[in-house]
């Protein structure tokens, strides 16, 4: 399995989106396709966005009851994404129905993966808002073993957890982390950050990468800036 750097495409509007993304006229980059961009234009800028070549992570972290979550698998397995995800914390049951509506009749289905914990999320926030006293690298690392059994093909995590999911789950249990930086730049809201070369050093396969390239002055130098250290 080849790494890849994804970059999340996290705009607004179409107009937004498609102006970021014909700046790249080389490489077709992997993309993210948030809750805010997919809320904001629904199913097409999904197929318009692969009908242009791009690979897609359709990043809505489902979490509802099993079969709500099985329903609306199935209705995304139909956009032809390559990846797509929920939370772990939805339960084992959750997780398996979800699998069960992804998977197309002709037995094909786009990755799944499982969200963990939130970059975002700390131990005093996890055990002050969550009531999750348990550390947070056991708690991500049971989420991500309860994932590997329901029959998902990895998980998201921080990339400082990235090492220890294959420890615990296999080299070929798929790791994407967001929470890459630039070792020049800020780290914004989140709290478990990596640079790319780190990311790869420790394990990550896919890395998520949104400001330090959609913000940059020149994101198609700061995208080949991230493959040349994550991939390269």
């Amino acid at each position: 399995m080849g790494k890849d750097v994804i970059i999340a495409c996290d705009f607004d509007s179409a107009e937004k989106t498609f102006a970021f993304l014909d700046k790249f006229t080389g490489r077709k980059p992997f993309v993210k396709i948030g809750m805010e961009l997919y809320y904001a234009e629904g199913p097409s800028i999904v197929r318009e966005i692969k009908k242009r070549g791009h690979k897609i992570f359709l990043d809505l972290k489902l979490h509802d009851i099993p079969n709500t979550v099985k329903k609306s698998m199935a209705v995304l397995s139909r956009l032809d994404v390559d990846m797509t995800n929920l939370h772990a914390a939805g339960t084992c049951r959750m997780m398996e129905a979800a699998i069960e509506g992804l998977t197309r009749p002709d037995g094909t289905r786009p990755m799944l993966i499982a969200v963990t914990q939130l970059t975002s999320t700390d131990q005093e926030s996890m055990e002050k808002d969550l009531w999750i006293e348990k550390p947070i690298a056991e708690v991500v690392m049971h989420y991500a073993h309860n994932a590997k059994v329901a029959g998902l093909d990895g998980v998201v995590c921080s990339p400082l957890e990235a090492g220890k999911v294959h420890d615990t789950c296999g080299k070929d249990f798929v790791t994407v982390t967001p929470g890459v930086r630039f070792a020049d730049g800020d780290i914004g809201d989140q709290k478990r950050v990596m640079t790319p070369a780190q990311a790869k050093e420790i394990g990550s396969d896919y890395i998520v990468v949104g400001r330090p390239i959609t913000a940059a002055e020149d994101p198609v130098a700061a995208y080949e800036r991230c493959v040349k250290e994550f991939c390269d």
